[in-house]
């Protein structure tokens, strides 16, 4: 297997007991403990020793896992917190700046599950004005250096693609923007497509690519999906090949609707972490992946 030294996951999260580390009680599933120290025993093998560490929902704007992992990393972690721009100080931001934090999330995955879920279009339109409102107030607190980081479903952001483009805050899309990849739908037919592919004509745009079955899901593709999406996955290299990143989204959160919705930690997807990597490796080209594993990701998260 061919790997490049020091590649980073630029999508991870973490989890701790849940007597340190408290979950929402309004959260959509259990997570169950998660470490840092299990994470590098899959991914430093494969020469993956960076890792960006994003705040899972469960633990909504209490980033203290997050940045206590940061804190262990020593240098080799990068994180992607959730705050309330009305409530967080310029100090705090500061002070997690200087501990790895380079990044400020929105998160959308929810109400795009729940009107692939056959809903009406009611939570859908919410979470369009939802998203200018809480990206424009998150323009407005970020620091030097930092970007904002949006999981949102594909016609969600060629909805907000003006607004995207307009942004003076480096924007990065998580998850190959949450397409549309049913087996009949093939990338050119797929008019929500071109919008997210002007945006990467734009210098400040990046795309993750990462977590291919959370876009699956929505096609009633399998759960435990680790094939990306080649054909998007190659329009976007090709659209941006400084810009786009690789991230497993381990340890695989369940489904939102496959949560027990108790106390009991709900399973992690059962999906090897090595065979995730491999499969990524062999849907891009060989003079690509340094770049993506690389190069990307230090220019974007600043990794020395």
């Amino acid at each position: 297997m061919t790997t490049f030294m020091p590649a980073a996951d630029c999508h991870v999260h973490v989890f701790g007991p849940r007597d340190r580390y408290p979950q929402r009680p309004d959260r959509a599933y259990t997570a169950g403990v998660a470490s840092i120290e299990t994470l590098r025993s899959n991914a430093e093998p494969l020469g993956i020793t960076r890792f960006v560490i994003v705040q899972a929902s469960v633990h909504g704007t209490d980033n203290s896992c997050l940045l206590d992992t940061l804190d262990a990393l020593d240098g080799n972690g990068r994180g992607v917190v959730v705050v309330d721009p009305k409530a967080i100080a310029p100090a705090t931001l500061d002070d997690w700046s200087t501990r790895g934090a380079r990044g400020l999330r929105i998160n959308l995955y929810s109400d795009y599950k729940s009107e692939g879920r056959g809903g009406d279009r009611g939570p859908e339109k919410a979470a369009l004005h939802n998203l200018r409102d809480r990206f424009t107030a998150l323009v407005d607190i970020a620091p030097p250096g930092w970007h904002i980081e949006v999981i949102a479903p594909m016609p969600m952001l060629g909805e907000h693609a003006q607004m995207l483009a307009d942004s003076r805050v480096p924007v990065v899309i998580d998850h190959y923007g949450l397409p549309d990849v049913r087996r009949e739908v093939r990338l050119k037919a797929d008019s929500t497509c071109e919008p997210v592919l002007e945006l990467l004509r734009h210098s400040h745009v990046w795309m993750k690519l990462s977590g291919p079955y959370r876009a699956l899901e929505k096609c009633g593709g399998h759960p435990d999906e680790t094939q990306p999406p080649v054909d998007w996955l190659r329009a976007f290299v090709a659209a941006a090949p400084d810009r786009v990143v690789w991230g497993s989204d381990w340890p695989h959160t369940p489904a939102h609707e496959e949560s027990r919705h108790g106390d009991a930690p709900d399973p992690f997807r059962p999906i090897d972490y090595g065979k995730m990597f491999a499969d990524f490796l062999m849907a891009v080209s060989p003079p690509a992946l340094e770049a993506i594993l690389v190069a990307n990701p230090a220019r974007l998260h600043g990794f020395a």
